[in-house]
């Protein structure tokens, strides 16, 4: 997988980015609100949830479906594919790729989630319990599947090309994008669209992580409970919301005249063979699929202006990115500004990595940094520059994400800004 030889394959391009988080439905104001260090974590209100130790998340509130897809639609998808439907359909809109024009069977979809339907699941299941089956709706089956996603929307625009769903848990929406452009490169398509989404706020996935004791527990303060790399930290914030992609070849998008926003660069997949729910404490997995991306990038340390990092505010994960990014970085650690989104928009999980990677796209075009919020004391064993609290000016050519899942399966991806010089 990580064997390509790059350096005779095509060169892939972003051309499209769309984006759902709590702090907005788009791209352009999700953007504002992680820029302005807005929190988007709340108390949790579609559900009673008096009694829980966690009573937080992350929500994409005053979300209606039937504002992006087709009403039939809306009962045949788990919430999670109707946030992968609208983020794609704006990083199509972004891109102003007409499918009309293009050869579909040269088209895929990479899209993935990390839990899928569990909304319908639960919702269905609790109907089944009160009312028999002859309540049950039998769309279920096919809305409650991990690939739902990019089959609906594969479905929807007649594309018939490679289409996926990556799982790696947490580091989902990295892989989806690695993998996507991995099937560029091997020449199986020329465009993809990709990225990762969640939707899964229920009170199974809460109860999940509330008894794993990652998740936060500052209900009385739940805009600032998520805070990544703090002393003060005390876990996650659950999360939902997508971010998509259009990937092409270098050569399609400029036949096409399309903007070229940021070039795919180096993209490394590994292992911790630790433990299922805790990260390895000395990070040699993270430091692992760093070297590989960095490797396949072909930048040096000193060449990576910004690292969006997995970041969830748990007191183990946070130590030990922190000390992968040591030993990959080495002094130009402490060069090297590292953001968590996750303190404003909470940790979506499958669309996670995906977040991270439109951020770091947004960077290069604005030249301006996300802060990592709610940093408010500093952790002895995390001591880089974590963006405390504000957003700035900053340079932006190449940076890297992180994603690092349950079972240990890490990921980390490489963009870099587009110039026309490279490898001609």
């Amino acid at each position: 997988m990580n064997g390509i030889d790059t350096g005779s394959a095509r060169r892939i391009v972003v051309t499209g980015i769309g984006m759902v988080t709590p702090l907005g439905h788009d791209l352009e104001s999700s953007w504002a609100g992680l820029m302005a260090g807005k929190s988007g974590t709340g108390p949790i209100t579609h559900w009673d949830a008096t009694g829980f130790p966690t009573q937080i998340t992350a929500r994409v509130n005053d979300w209606e479906p039937r504002a992006y897809m087709e009403r039939k639609d809306v009962r045949r998808t788990s919430r999670g594919t109707q946030l992968a439907w609208k983020a794609t359909q704006e990083a199509l809109d972004r891109s102003g790729l007409d499918l009309s024009q293009e050869d579909r069977s040269r088209v895929g979809v990479e899209m993935g989630l990390a839990f899928g339907g569990w909304d319908i699941v639960e919702e269905e299941g609790r109907k089944l319990e009160e009312n028999g089956p002859k309540r049950f709706n039998p769309a279920s089956a096919t809305a409650a599947l991990i690939s739902s996603a990019p089959t609906f929307i594969a479905i929807k625009h007649g594309i018939t090309g490679p289409t996926n769903s990556q799982v790696t848990a947490c580091a989902t929406g990295i892989t989806s994008i690695g993998e996507a452009a991995r099937r560029i490169q091997r020449g199986d398509a020329d465009v993809m669209l990709t990225g990762g989404a969640e939707g899964y706020l229920t009170k199974m996935a809460i109860s999940t992580f509330s008894r794993l004791g990652a998740a936060s527990t500052r209900n009385d303060e739940p805009e600032t409970a998520c805070r990544p790399f703090s002393g003060d930290r005390d876990g996650m914030v659950v999360g939902e919301g997508a971010a998509a992609f259009v990937l092409e070849t270098l050569e399609h998008a400029q036949a096409r005249g399309a903007a070229i926003l940021a070039e795919f660069a180096g993209y490394g997949l590994s292992e911790d063979a630790f433990d299922m729910v805790a990260p390895d404490p000395g990070g040699h997995g993270a430091t692992e699929c760093m070297r590989i991306a960095l490797r396949e990038s072909g930048l040096g340390t000193d060449e990576i202006d910004w690292i969006v990092a997995h970041g969830t505010g748990t007191i183990l994960n946070d130590k030990s990115e922190t000390a992968a990014i040591k030993r990959i970085f080495g002094e130009d650690a402490y060069n090297i500004p590292i953001t968590s989104l996750k303190s404003s928009i909470g940790h979506a999980m499958g669309a996670a990595g995906a977040q991270s990677a439109a951020a770091l796209v947004q960077a290069m075009q604005t030249q301006r940094i996300a802060p990592t919020i709610n940093y408010n004391e500093q952790d002895p064993d995390c001591d880089l520059d974590y963006v405390p609290n504000v957003s700035r000016a900053h340079r932006v050519d190449a940076g890297l994400c992180n994603g690092f899942g349950l079972g240990g399966q890490n990921a980390s991806l490489v963009l870099k800004r587009y110039k026309a010089e490279d490898g001609a």
